[in-house]
């Protein structure tokens, strides 16, 4: 039998990231996601709804989530869902917490703050979503030269549209 677990969110962050590190070096953090759901009921009354989503990010995209995103930036998170559970200690009972464990993630729009009617150009040379695809795509030549590997010689990239948010 087959199974999937993939789960794709577009939403606004709920507050701002702190990365952590665990003994081993790893980096992780912890985002909120907000996503709005419109609709219209059968009386025709227009209705929203919020529902409010926990994201684990983990390695250089926690990094680059603790560096980027604030809180009310626009992100895309790409991952699986994960079901924690544990053992209350004040009541002895057992919880249960569903997230999403991402896979990757890219940050959409301009910065939050930003002039409106920007392009979409920011400090880091280029829209926000570019910056974070090639970035969370791409092997820093600080890994490779980590692993005593020669960086690989820099291959012309075809432009990407600026339109498109992933």
């Amino acid at each position: 039998m087959a199974n999937l677990n993939k789960v794709q969110l577009i939403g606004n962050i709920t507050r701002d990231p702190e990365v952590k590190y665990t003994p081993k070096g790893s980096a992780v953090t912890d985002l909120g996601l907000a996503i709005n759901r419109f609709y219209t009921t059968e009386t025709g009354e227009k209705r929203e709804e919020v529902t409010f989503v926990d994201v684990t990010l983990w390695g250089r995209q926690a990094e680059i989530a603790g560096e980027y995103c604030k809180k009310g930036r626009s992100i895309y998170v790409e991952g699986r869902l994960q079901l924690d559970s544990w053992e209350d200690k004040a009541t002895g009972q057992k919880r249960n917490k569903l997230r999403v464990v991402g896979d990757s993630m890219q940050l959409l729009g301009p910065k939050p703050g930003g002039a409106a009617g920007s392009s979409g150009s920011d400090e880091e040379g280029g829209s926000s979503a570019r910056y974070s695809r090639m970035e969370s795509n791409a092997p820093s030549e600080k890994s490779s030269a980590a692993r005593g590997a020669a960086p690989a010689a820099a291959a012309p990239q075809p432009e990407e549209e600026d339109d498109i948010p992933f």
